[in-house]
């Protein structure tokens, strides 16, 4: 009996030391998958468009006004690069952003109209912020903007009205528009670029071809020895400004600048900083807007199912003032104008020829001249 029990302990013994080890061995496991980190996750995300994040003009105007938002309210925020140009590396990419954890994703440029409006449906309960376009599927037959999704539209057609103006009203007569491709934002910036000049003109009762401009669409958004060639070109030919409108195509006119002693006008943000050949920027509050439709979602009135104009009634396009460096051009007259524009009293001129450049009337005063 002795010899029973004493073995009866054995095993008892064994199957205690057998329960510790296995207890041991999960209390390890939870301390190792305690002290594993997590998968990092981004509430806000922004994916850009063609070119980088810091091409100090559409995509970066952009992620600015995202971090100010993530800064103040510390909310984790990453932006991500497509692979390439297409509908499919676009969505992909918004793809990759959800997984992430985003719960908004703002998408700069008029590229994004169909993956969006795949997107939206896709994931419905993730909100899209759409700059510069509106949702449509891919032959333009269906247009639609969802609950989650506001898209944001700007007035560059302003922006370069502004800009123009106060070129020729500082005095330059020798005007030229360097854009990239020939999108409905280049376009509308150009089409408001030759309004004010002429506006100008036609106010300081300038004689017929006083002001002329050279205005030409490189096909693209990238800086490149040829677009340099030709800002360089108008500049020694008597061109002493250039609204240089296509992303990085506006360092290659910058570049030109600098050899030439000749000034160039920035686009979407203040371009100021880029280069001292520049005296002003037709800007886009591309930041303000991104900022302000973010503070709507979190404040629970996200504008979804909306398209939003940002325009000078609301501030939404300007010229930064405080940093421009305009000869004789001064705060009252910029006040005045753009007074006018909010008032709606700017009469337009006529519509855009079939190439994307503008139509000029009869009576106008500024010559324009399609270089290719």
């Amino acid at each position: 009996m002795r010899k029973i029990s004493i073995m009866m302990i054995s095993v008892v013994l064994v199957f205690f030391g057998a329960l510790n080890i296995f207890a041991g061995g999960n209390r390890q496991q939870q301390q190792q998958q305690a002290a594993a980190p997590q998968a990092e996750t981004f509430e806000l995300a922004l994916i850009t468009d063609i070119g980088t994040i810091d091409d100090k003009s559409f995509n970066q105007g952009a992620w600015e006004g995202l971090v100010k938002y993530a800064r103040e309210k510390n909310i984790t925020h990453k932006y991500y690069q497509p692979a390439e140009q297409s509908d499919n590396a676009y969505l992909a990419t918004i793809d990759l952003a959800v997984r992430g954890g985003a719960k908004i994703i703002v998408t700069p440029g008029f590229l994004f109209e169909t993956p969006i409006y795949v997107a939206q449906d896709r994931y419905p309960n993730v909100h899209f912020i759409l700059l510069d376009g509106v949702p449509h599927n891919p032959d333009y037959s269906t247009f639609k903007t969802a609950n989650n999704t506001v898209g944001v539209l700007y007035a560059e057609d302003q922006a370069g009205f502004l800009a123009g103006y106060a070129a020729v009203k500082d005095g330059y007569r020798g005007l030229g528009f360097v854009g990239g491709m020939a999108v409905p934002a280049v376009v509308r910036f150009g089409y408001g670029f030759v309004q004010g000049a002429e506006y100008a003109a036609q106010e300081l009762r300038l004689a017929a071809g006083a002001v002329t401009m050279n205005y030409h669409y490189t096909g693209g958004f990238v800086a490149t020895p040829e677009a340099q060639t030709l800002a360089a070109s108008w500049y020694n030919s008597g061109i002493e400004v250039i609204f240089a409108c296509g992303g990085a195509v506006g360092n290659s006119v910058m570049a030109a600048a600098e050899q030439t002693g000749k000034v160039v006008i920035g686009v979407d943000v203040d371009q100021s900083g880029e280069s001292r050949t520049v005296i002003t920027s037709a800007m886009k509050q591309l930041n303000a807007s991104v900022y302000d439709c973010i503070t709507a979602f979190y404040a629970g009135r996200f504008p979804g199912g909306q398209t939003l104009v940002f325009a000078a009634t609301n501030n939404g396009v300007g010229l930064p003032m405080s940093t421009s460096k305009f000869r004789t051009f001064s705060q009252s007259d910029y006040t005045t104008i753009f007074q006018k524009l909010v008032n709606g009293t700017v009469p337009r001129m006529e519509t855009l020829a079939d190439d994307g450049s503008p139509r000029v009337v009869p009576v106008t005063i500024t010559r324009v001249t399609e270089v290719r």
